[in-house]
């Protein structure tokens, strides 16, 4: 049914049901392995791991209640009903307006209600390029969880809408060996030979953006490249998020079959971090190097990294936009950089990182700061509008989920919005990776070719195939 906004954000919002039942258990000895098994079980057709801050994790599972927005329209459910109301252009401000409902029916206290979900890279033409060309697939989706696991090394705690959903996963949590059978990996040789897939074509698209940057039409885009996987390779999401979260050290984490995708992830950066208090926060990375099992290469590397000029350059000008873009949510005054130009190992690679900071200004809440942040501009170039265009020049296709986010939130105010990178994709009967390099007016091809290399050995060495895949070998 399509009703005023209002209404239908508060018939929705009510329709929801409470997290009525919770239960704290014994901390799990290995919390990665423990959420992985919840994702195995299968217990919804949706569901969601997600490691926050300081190793927390999170899985989330039930379908019922969801919000999906297009371009021109957010799609409720709840209760076995749908509600829909026009965006006018405007997602991010429908997908508040809900949530607020979604708050004063159900509370912000202890936390409020959770949510997860992703936004598509195509959001971006929405909020900062053209309109017309964010096409016609969903931009953005969460899901309100029937139950909701939260994994730290105090705890386990267990929040569902019934008695019955609490049970199941109770005894989930109560078994010590795991269902599944074991996963195939990935040769090194195999992992290598995807990894150079495609590097021609892509070294001439950096060509082509050096010299739109050259003509002064941008200062800096993020090319990227897709990597298919072979038709009728069956990955196992779950059995590659575990081996590839045991040899990488994200900033988060993340394993889903939610909206349409399916993604197991190791996130280097976060795209915002919004706590209930109005702290925001957002850590640009630019600037790469490989990041090996060679201490003393890697500090070679490093000290590379840190007197190399295109690598500065293009970090310098991420932190830039960056602060700008939070200056336009935040308190005049209250925006700083309290790290600036670190280098921190991501899995297969090192970066240059800084964190910029600041207050949520008066009237402006998480949503408005994504929509003023997304998509990370590490994942896009400078300007952003230009970059996008350039992309769209440069670029096979839509990018999807990667370069977008992957998030958890809560009505009390808080969101946490990973950036989509070094993560295996699956959509459909498709399944890939993709890498991306910050090209400027100093980068060459065959540099850029490299780090993308670099990148994608973060993902590619740990991919994992189901006993099916075996069958069709």
């Amino acid at each position: 049914m399509s009703t005023g906004p209002r209404n239908t954000w508060d018939l929705w919002a009510r329709s929801v049901p409470s997290l009525a039942r919770e239960s704290t258990l014994a901390p799990c000895p290995d919390p990665a392995a423990t959420a992985t098994r919840l994702a195995q079980a299968r217990l919804a057709d949706q569901y969601i791991v997600y490691e926050a801050a300081g190793g927390v994790r999170h899985f989330a599972a039930g379908s019922a209640v969801s919000l999906t927005a297009h371009a021109d329209t957010v799609t409720a459910r709840a209760a076995g009903r749908t509600w829909s109301s026009r965006t006018d252009g405007r997602p991010t401000t429908v997908f508040a307006a809900a949530l607020s409902a979604l708050s004063a029916a159900h509370g912000a206290s202890d936390g409020g209600r959770h949510f997860y979900g992703w936004a598509a890279f195509e959001l971006a033409h929405l909020l900062h390029a053209d309109p017309g060309t964010a096409g016609d697939g969903p931009l953005l989706h969460a899901l309100i969880p029937s139950v909701e696991v939260t994994l730290t090394g105090a705890e386990t705690v267990v929040r569902a809408v019934d008695e019955a959903w609490l049970r199941k996963v109770e005894d989930l949590l109560a078994e010590r060996t795991p269902r599944q059978p074991p996963a195939q990996g990935t040769s090194p040789e195999r992992a290598e030979h995807l990894i150079a897939a495609g590097t021609a074509a892509y070294g001439r698209a950096v060509a082509r953006t050096v010299e739109d940057i050259r003509a002064g039409l941008l200062e800096k885009a993020v090319v990227s490249r897709k990597v298919p996987l072979p038709a009728g390779a069956a990955v196992d999401f779950p059995a590659t998020y575990l081996a590839g979260r045991r040899s990488n050290a994200p900033a988060r984490s993340y394993l889903l079959d939610l909206g349409g995708y399916r993604a197991a992830g190791f996130s280097p950066e976060t795209v915002l971090e919004v706590e209930e208090s109005g702290r925001v926060s957002t850590q640009p990375l630019a600037g790469t190097r490989a990041y090996g099992p060679d201490p003393a290469e890697n500090d070679r590397r490093r000290a590379e990294l840190l007197r190399d000029p295109k690598e500065i350059h293009e970090h310098a000008v991420s932190v830039r936009l960056a602060w700008e873009e939070m200056a336009a949510v935040c308190r005049p005054g209250s925006v700083v950089a309290e790290e600036f130009m670190a280098v921190r190992p991501r899995g297969s690679v090192q970066h240059l990182a800084s964190r910029v900071t600041g207050r949520l200004g008066e009237g402006a809440g998480p949503w408005d700061a994504f929509a003023s942040l997304f998509p990370a501009i590490t994942a896009t170039g400078v300007s952003k509008r230009d970059a996008l265009h350039a992309l769209a020049r440069h670029e096979a296709g839509p990018r999807g989920l990667y370069g977008g986010a992957v998030f958890r939130g809560s009505t009390a105010g808080a969101l946490d919005a990973a950036l989509v990178l070094r993560t295996v994709i699956g959509e459909g009967e498709e399944t890939w990776l993709r890498a991306g390099a910050g090209v400027t007016a100093q980068s060459s091809p065959d540099r850029e070719i490299e780090e993308t290399c670099e990148k994608l050995r973060s993902v590619a060495p740990h991919l994992r195939f189901t006993a099916e895949r075996r069958r069709r070998e």
